[in-house]
């Protein structure tokens, strides 16, 4: 709801959250590097990827609009292969769960906001702000009634149903 009423400040976040992650990734590999070349391991890598996470905060800080562009496209990539492995669970667990439709359709909006996000990424920083408020709410509704569903498959397990529980 906060991405509805305040995009601005719900893209200002993400970003301020992506650099702190990122600063804190690269200062805990340097760390990881360190105490490996100490007890003679491989830790070349570690530095390596400890320095990128440092570069990649130093940038979020000095070139936020660059930040949030690759934002873009990574949310946008996020959602189309989340959506991807949603539609593949719902067919796999078709045979065992009442209202598969529902993961599926949670999977098709989770690839339309991906594809919509990554097709206009210069729409502007704060309409992404409200794609993901819009997002957020759909999926959020849908998991709510795929969870509703799902209680009312338990509570016919638990009265008695002809599934055979596992032995331990």
């Amino acid at each position: 709801m906060v991405a509805f009423a305040l995009p601005g400040i719900t893209l200002g976040a993400l970003i301020i959250l992506f650099g702190a992650y990122s600063l804190l990734d690269g200062i805990f590999g340097i760390i990881g590097a360190v105490r490996a070349s100490r007890a003679h391991d491989r830790w070349g890598w570690l530095l390596l990827e400890g320095i990128a996470g440092i570069v990649a905060a130093a940038i979020t800080v000095l070139w936020p609009a660059i930040t949030a562009l690759a934002l873009v496209y990574l949310i946008g990539a996020w959602a189309v292969v989340t959506g991807a492995l949603e539609i593949a669970a719902a067919i796999e667990l078709r045979r065992h769960i009442p209202g598969e439709w529902l993961l599926i359709l949670s999977g098709v909006v989770s690839i339309v906001f991906g594809i919509f996000v990554m097709a206009a990424p210069l729409a502007g920083a704060l309409a992404i702000a409200f794609c993901v408020g819009v997002y957020a709410t759909l999926f959020g509704v849908l998991m709510i009634g795929l969870a509703i569903r799902l209680k009312g498959r338990n509570r016919s397990l638990d009265m008695g149903s002809t599934v055979p529980l596992p032995s331990r």
